[in-house]
């Protein structure tokens, strides 16, 4: 009887971040409908509710117990996300390499699953992660930025495979639900002016782009009568910006401030008639829901994204203004219909890229088994 094919991910998981859980969702849904008989463990901040809510095995990431996962898996994938990047911690990018080079150590194989790489600025963490990636098994990456970044520090560009990100595999979601949420929440469902979603994504609360956001909200409000949405993706760091926008607007916006599982999330934006967007994965559910969306981009992959739809981000955080946005929100509403097309289109392309990921794990496990057969034949002809 053929034993269970192990597969330990490492990523930034168990942490509140509704876009990294997402991305876990669809990578353990994938993994265990293309492959048969997959056995997978997680490297989570919160192992317990890890293991819950996506039915696998778990470990904390910084307990001793990680070496035991290692020497144990048939397989290490890091990713998705971006796991690769020094710009929001220097020392992250350390984490995610030396769990690849314990995994060396102990002869698995590695393999990238559609990570965004970079920012990466430190010139030894530029070596140190191409020296890393130069030795994994496979390469797969979201955007062509990523793939371009690997090249500039020395990877080899034909070891590169370009996909997606593997959020935009989550299955739309019904809107009824995200009615009903939005209904008990106190927001206007049914109200006349347009509905327009903010996931804003910015740790200073008395930033310039706070300010021009907060004036390009009372604009709304008064010329075209919006129904305005606060929504957070990442609860601990998205919070204390919300606030302070519902503080500067008395009471005139709502914020969600209950969390939701990632169908719920998709239904809310799904019923907006227009998402503006700071946080990656607010853009990419906007994409699945066919929600046109404005983009505000504070990282290079945001601009990937929106290119890879045939769009381009507003503007950056730093160069945002209200009177640019409301020249561009006129614009979306005005091509909502069109734009509603060409976005289902553009994912339903990208989504088909993704599964090259499971069919070069695929050849991943035969090449083992068939290393694993050939010493095992040779174990029994020593012994004859």
């Amino acid at each position: 009887m053929n034993k269970a094919y192990r597969i330990l991910i490492s990523g930034y998981y168990g942490a509140g971040n509704i876009g990294d859980e997402s991305i876990l969702t669809v990578v353990a849904e994938n993994l265990r409908a293309r492959l048969s008989d997959v056995e997978i463990t997680v490297l989570s901040q919160s192992p317990e509710a890890t293991a819950k809510k996506h039915a696998v095995r778990s470990v904390n990431r910084r307990s001793p117990a990680v070496i035991r996962e290692i020497r144990r898996c048939d397989l290490l994938i890091s990713g998705g996300g971006s796991l690769l990047q020094d710009v929001t911690s220097r020392k992250s990018i350390l984490y995610y390499l030396a769990v690849m080079w314990a995994a060396f150590f102990f002869r698995k194989d590695v393999f990238i699953y559609s990570q965004g790489i970079g920012p990466i600025v430190s010139k030894q963490n530029r070596r140190l992660t191409a020296w890393t990636l130069r030795r994994a098994a496979g390469i797969v990456v979201r955007d062509e930025a990523s793939a371009e970044l690997l090249a500039e520090i020395g990877v080899p560009r034909e070891r590169v495979v370009v996909t997606a990100d593997p959020v935009l595999r989550v299955k739309k979601a019904e809107l009824a639900a995200g009615r009903a949420i939005l209904a008990r929440e106190g927001f206007d469902v049914d109200g006349a002016g347009p509905a327009v979603g903010f996931a804003v994504r910015e740790r200073r609360t008395d930033s310039e782009f706070v300010d021009e956001l907060c004036l390009s909200v009372r604009r709304l409000l008064d010329e075209s009568g919006a129904r305005v949405l606060l929504i957070p993706f990442h609860y601990a760091e998205d919070l204390p910006v919300i606030e302070e926008l519902e503080r500067r607007l008395s009471g005139k916006v709502l914020a969600i401030k209950n969390k939701y599982l990632t169908e719920e999330m998709l239904s809310i934006i799904g019923n907006m008639d227009l998402l503006v967007g700071v946080r990656l994965h607010a853009l990419i559910y906007a994409a699945v829901m066919e929600t046109p969306m404005i983009a505000v981009s504070y990282d290079p992959k945001i601009n990937s994204f929106m290119h890879s739809l045939g769009m381009k981000a507003m503007s950056a955080v730093g160069d945002f203004k209200s009177e640019y946005f409301m020249e561009e929100f006129e614009k979306t509403v005005r091509d909502a219909d069109a734009l509603r097309r060409e976005i289902g289109e553009r994912v339903t392309l990208l989504i088909k890229k993704l599964d090259t990921n499971e069919e070069m794990i695929g050849a991943l496990r035969a090449r083992r088994a068939a290393r694993e057969s050939r010493r095992g034949a040779g174990r029994k002809e020593a012994q004859k």
